[in-house]
């Protein structure tokens, strides 16, 4: 490759870089704009932080990996470092911290971003694996929009009048589609070792091999998870692991967090708009253990990790993984439910642009779908750039979620991409779909 062949990589690099980190920004401001200071400083729930910690949050990680390591630079708040440590503090307590005020968290991230872009526009995107391929510039607008999806939860989750507001999904409809899906036996690879911005639980790219089975089309809906709570699903201890009948029985749970009957129907909090749930709609808010419950009581199980992502993945034209259900190119309007562009999940059956080659949908965006997996290394892992986003977590206390929601930007999305929760969490933005042995 020539010099003149090299710079244009990597000024493409800087342009992709700068749209993600711009997009991931806009994001930020929109979610802690619509709201006023009390607001902002305010602690919604326990499970979550205060909007004005994630705000300065996102900020403090972008000065110490891309103004301190990436560039070198001399720390500009160091005596932020340790209010601002997501492994410091509890959530619980971070209403407690000095924070900084929402118009310091706003002066702080904004004069981080002007000094970052300077860092973007003259450092060479090559020489080390934190640069190579602009990898550290992606990783912070991934971790950006990460944040930007936990402030959508603490929206969800606060009371009050709506601040946000977006335009209806497109229609869907499982008219003339199968309930279910045969993926057959055989080997795919898993993983990637290629994808330039994929973190370090996405890695190695190593081969699977698995029995043929059956995935539903789409994800489970409203209307069905309702014939499941009218059949008594959450008062028959059958089909409950037992870590989640106590957990059921000690909280009384008895339909995905939201909801409610009134009149003889269910309704829904969505964004602080009271609604009917809608029948179509994949369900939303439930946890590991409600989609577990329910695949068992429909006779099924929730696939394993890897059952989703050779769904996802594979083409068994061309033997080969693609990026994304549809093929290599990055998501599209007309392919994934993405972007927080629609405040909700599109009904099942939508985004046939978005299918997989044996014609699974909505496998991308829409809702975060748990699978039967424990969150564990793959053969070969090697944590990078530091131990505490992905190896202080494997074992069997977090649960594997798949897929995205429509709460995920394209930039934090993609097949190889791998979520973790508690499987008791019901404030994310998951739903399931299910499986079955071939």
């Amino acid at each position: 490759m020539n010099e003149s062949s090299v710079a244009t990589d990597e000024e493409l690099l800087r342009q992709h870089a700068l749209d993600a980190l711009t997009a991931a920004r806009a994001r930020t401001a929109l979610l802690t704009g619509c709201v006023d200071e009390r607001e902002l400083t305010a602690q919604h729930s326990p499970l979550m932080s205060p909007l004005v910690w994630d705000l300065a949050h996102v900020g403090n990680q972008e000065e110490q990996w891309l103004l301190r390591a990436v560039a070198g630079f001399e720390a500009i708040r160091p005596d932020i470092d340790p209010v601002y440590d997501a492994f410091e503090h509890p959530r619980a307590e971070r209403p407690s911290l000095p924070l900084l005020s929402p118009a310091e968290s706003r002066a702080y991230a904004s004069e981080i971003r002007d000094r970052v872009l300077d860092v973007l526009e003259k450092h060479p995107l090559r020489g080390g694996p934190l640069v190579d391929a602009g990898f550290a510039f992606g990783m912070i607008a991934q971790h950006e929009q990460q944040h930007d999806e936990t402030m959508l939860i603490t929206h969800q989750l606060r009371s009050g009048p709506a601040a946000l507001d977006a335009p209806e999904p497109p229609r869907g409809g499982m008219a003339g589609l199968p309930t279910e899906v045969l993926v057959p036996a055989g080997r795919f690879t898993m993983g990637t070792s290629t994808e330039p911005w994929a973190l370090d639980n996405e890695r190695p790219a190593h081969p699977r091999e698995l029995p043929a089975y059956f995935l539903d089309t789409a994800p489970v809906t409203n209307s069905a998870f309702q014939d499941f709570i009218d059949a008594g699903g959450y008062t028959d201890e059958r089909w409950w692991a037992d870590e989640g009948w106590a957990q059921i029985r000690e909280h009384g749970i008895e339909a995905p967090l939201f909801w409610r009957r009134e009149g003889g129907q269910w309704l829904r909090r969505r964004f602080g708009v009271t609604e009917p749930v809608p029948p179509d709609e994949p369900v939303l808010h439930v946890s590991w253990y409600e989609a577990d419950a329910y695949a068992r009581w429909a006779g099924r199980r929730l696939p394993t990790e890897a059952e989703w992502e050779k769904a996802a993945r594979h083409d068994p034209v061309s033997g080969r993984s693609r990026r994304y259900p549809w093929g290599d190119a990055d998501p599209a309007p007309d392919r994934a439910n993405l972007g927080q562009r629609h405040l909700r999940p599109a009904p099942a059956g939508a985004y046939p642009e978005g299918a997989s080659p044996l014609g699974v949908r909505q496998l991308i965006g829409d809702v975060w779908e748990w699978t039967a997996s424990d969150f564990l290394p793959y053969p070969g892992f090697t944590a990078f750039p530091y131990r505490e986003y992905s190896e202080v977590f494997f074992g069997g206390n977090h649960k594997v979620l798949r897929g995205g929601s429509f709460a995920v930007d394209p930039v934090a999305c993609r097949g190889t991409f791998r979520n973790w929760d508690l499987p008791v969490r019901r404030q994310i933005f998951a739903g399931f779909r299910t499986a079955r042995d071939a």
